[in-house]
């Protein structure tokens, strides 16, 4: 029986042609295509700015910069996450604060953020979850209360939207990932929006190394001397990631969709397995980019047996997250222990994600279910 795979990329023979007609060309680093790619990213996000990078991580690590975080300073954000959270705000040389999670969503509650404010408090950043935005409304006026500044991790929620905001729009910057396993791809690559065209010039100059030219203007212009005129980092995404990119935001919404009706597929199949429970759907007013469909299976059995079984049999599947304070690296450095973050700990030691993509058929959704069914029954 074919393997259902995790995940399947979304790459049409349009986009790889449009990277091959720049690999073709002269120029492969950061030039026209970002500067197109830029501009359509923003006009999809609604967002006055745009900003191609090389990772969602990198993009963190300079939204924070920009805001003057710090050394002595801290930011408040979730243990439900990938890594790469935490350690931007660790790169900026700021400590992460952990606050534990919503059981029903595993998204921050802005209450929770607002009990965790200290005197050295400069930022939250939240994380939209498994494609749900968090709070952002809730999260802004307790970052006006305290003077604080937000930055999104919005790697899972490009196409979402809550009580009608948008990821960028109550924030500094929201980033995202072109991770291959995101709504878009171009193998590894990031972006950030920002609202203010100042800002968006610092972080292409910051991106590139803080020098005053960068090499699209260098090869397409008369020589003239260069100059490194702040602290820079090597950021920039290149033409070839951007031309694998440009074509994709057109498919952004089709594609959404599609995930929609196969995670209704997926809540219809589980909704009677013994044990096993499901997150939260997204409520009224709001838009998932339904980036993961993940799963709680029951306290009583073995989670990495489970998976080990489902893979046997031929369905790929994967764990989104472990809570990041059980990583050895942040147990290790800050003493963390499993019951710090109750909630954050009890989904990460039961979460399993299964596939959800657009090529995904119904009937492999069915058999994606059976599968796990018959795993659980034979660990209970």
């Amino acid at each position: 029986m074919e393997k259902i795979e995790f995940f399947k990329h979304n790459l049409t023979e349009a986009d790889l042609d449009l990277a091959n007609q720049v690999m073709r060309s002269i120029f492969l680093t950061t030039g026209p295509m970002v500067a197109q790619f830029e501009k359509k990213f923003a006009q999809y996000l609604g967002s006055p700015e745009a900003v191609g990078l090389t990772s969602c991580t990198g993009a963190m690590h300079l939204a924070l910069l920009k805001q003057g975080i710090g050394p002595g300073d801290e930011v408040i954000t979730t243990p439900m996450t990938f890594v790469a959270t935490a350690t931007a705000i660790l790169e900026t040389g700021a400590t992460p604060v952990l606050v534990d999670v919503c059981p029903k969503s595993g998204l921050l509650l802005p209450e929770a953020v607002d009990a965790a404010v200290s005197s050295k408090t400069r930022g939250i950043l939240p994380v939209h979850l498994y494609g749900r935005m968090a709070d952002m409304r809730g999260l802004a006026r307790v970052a006006a209360k305290h003077g604080l500044v937000i930055v999104e991790d919005a790697a899972h929620c490009l196409e979402g939207s809550r009580d009608q905001v948008r990821p960028g729009e109550l924030s500094a910057a929201a980033c995202f990932s072109f991770y291959p396993t995101k709504s878009m791809t171009c193998g590894e690559g990031g972006a950030l929006v920002c609202r203010f065209p100042e800002e968006a010039a610092w972080y292409r100059a910051a991106r590139h190394h803080g020098i005053s030219k960068n090499a699209s203007s260098r090869y397409t212009k008369k020589y003239e001397h260069w100059d490194m005129e702040m602290m820079g980092w090597k950021y920039n995404m290149d033409d070839i990631q951007a031309a694998l990119l440009l074509n994709q935001i057109d498919r952004l919404d089709g594609y959404r969709q599609r995930r929609q009706d196969l995670e209704n597929l997926y809540r219809e199949l589980l909704a009677e397995v013994e044990g096993l429970d499901l997150l939260e759907a997204p409520g009224p007013g709001e838009v998932s980019g339904h980036h993961l469909f993940t799963v709680l299976l029951p306290n009583k059995v073995d989670r990495d047996e489970v998976i080990k079984l489902v893979q046997e049999m031929g369905v790929g599947c994967a764990v989104n997250y472990r809570a990041i304070h059980v990583l050895r690296y942040f147990r290790e450095t800050y003493g963390y222990r499993p019951g710090d973050f109750p909630v954050a700990y009890e989904i990460g030691q039961r979460t399993i994600s299964l596939p959800l993509y657009p090529q995904l058929r119904e009937e492999e959704v069915a058999r994606v279910c059976e599968t796990l069914k018959q795993a659980v029954s034979s660990r209970l």
